[in-house]
């Protein structure tokens, strides 16, 4: 019988140790850790940056304006090949807060492309050529050099 209660409390005492470190955030975030196999991944097959939730590619163009949220996702392998950026916003019209920040920036208006729900715009400054298309609180950016 004592070995019993010393085995039940040896395990009460393991499953209380193991659970105080989840809680306590010793324990790395399964969500982060799956973000960062992807991103690791995908920079290993293109030899870009890539991010799954909130930073820039270190040499996306500063003259590309996003609108202000939440960057969901980035991903740029730069020069020719671009960038690809996921904007979460809160704004009323994400794509026309999109627009009106890039026209502000320089950026002027080439096509603009609609369909039901969803739409879509190209902008240029004569250096970069930026996609702009939105469904609901999401804006996607894809950014390429203009061709010369």
């Amino acid at each position: 019988m004592r070995h019993s209660t010393f085995s039940r409390l040896g395990t009460a005492a393991v499953l209380a140790a193991l659970t105080a470190t989840l809680l306590s955030g010793c324990f790395p975030n399964p969500a982060d850790l799956v973000n960062q196999g992807v991103e690791d991944a995908v920079e290993d097959a293109t030899g870009g940056e890539v991010s799954l939730g909130g930073e820039l590619p270190a040499d996306f163009p500063e003259s590309v304006a996003l609108i202000d949220g939440e960057i969901a996702f980035a991903a740029g392998a730069g020069g020719s090949e671009g960038w690809m950026v996921m904007v979460t916003s809160t704004a009323a019209d994400p794509v026309a807060d999109a627009a009106a920040k890039l026209e502000a920036a320089g950026f002027t208006e080439d096509t603009t492309l609609s369909g039901e729900g969803a739409s879509a715009v190209v902008y240029s400054n004569g250096e970069y050529l930026v996609l702009v298309a939105g469904e609901g609180e999401t804006v996607s950016y894809t950014v390429t050099q203009q061709p010369k």
